[in-house]
């Protein structure tokens, strides 16, 4: 079981500069817990119970306006974590995450945290330069989605979902959860990806889609308007 967990945690970016040693000491601590699809791992404004790693699976980032409009931040495919950020200033959960499907996690409890870094300051230090990078890719995210037509972001986003190599993606979001990532209304969303069709930059059938034309795509997603 040890090792099952260290396997995991030696994939995940966050513990990336840590040694051997270092992550052992994590997953000696962690609990795997098991989530089924649309199921809600933590919700916003919660207090902090601990880090969630995604081990199996795709959860997705939410955040919720005061009129009970949802918006789709970030979608994290396993290997990869998230609420790591609370284990550091103290505060709530600020985005609830919920499970696209089924989803096997490692939760590493504040309290356990907290004690490996009081034992060894490393581990912190390293992992908040991870921390770091993080921070800078949500405000690219943010830049995003504040900036530029819902074509152009749209654009983006099926680059960043696509295999770089081609070939075919399941989707892994409904057009409802792409317009909220998005900003925006599902109608738009549905519209666009059927203009994109018509003018072959993707071929879409059910649930897949398959870039047909990444440079003409990548022209989309970087049309200054």
């Amino acid at each position: 079981m040890i090792a099952h967990k260290i396997a995991i945690l030696s994939r995940i970016a966050l513990f990336e500069g840590l040694t051997p040693a270092e992550i052992r000491l994590l997953a000696e601590r962690a609990i795997e817990r098991h989530f089924e699809a649309g199921s809600t791992l933590f919700h916003e404004g919660d207090e902090c119970a601990g880090a969630f790693i995604i081990g199996q699976g795709q959860v997705k980032i939410c955040k919720t306006s005061p009129s009970g409009r949802e918006m789709t931040i970030a979608v994290e495919t396993a290997p990869s974590t998230v609420a790591e950020l609370p284990l550091f200033d103290g505060g709530p959960y600020p985005a609830s995450v919920v499970a696209i499907g089924d989803v096997m996690a490692l939760v590493l409890e504040k309290r356990e945290f907290l004690g490996v870094c009081r034992q060894h300051p490393g581990v912190a230090l390293k992992m908040l330069a991870q921390v770091g990078r993080r921070l800078r890719q949500l405000v690219g995210t943010l830049e995003a989605v504040t900036f530029g037509s819902v074509r152009q972001r749209l654009a983006r986003l099926l680059l960043e979902l696509a295999d770089p190599a081609g070939g075919s993606f399941a989707l892994p979001l409904t057009h409802q959860d792409l317009a909220s990532r998005l900003g925006t209304v599902r109608e738009v969303v549905s519209r666009n990806l059927s203009r994109f069709q018509m003018e072959g930059l993707i071929r879409i059938e059910a649930r897949q889609i398959r870039v047909a034309d990444r440079a003409g795509l990548q022209r989309e997603a970087d049309t200054e308007m």
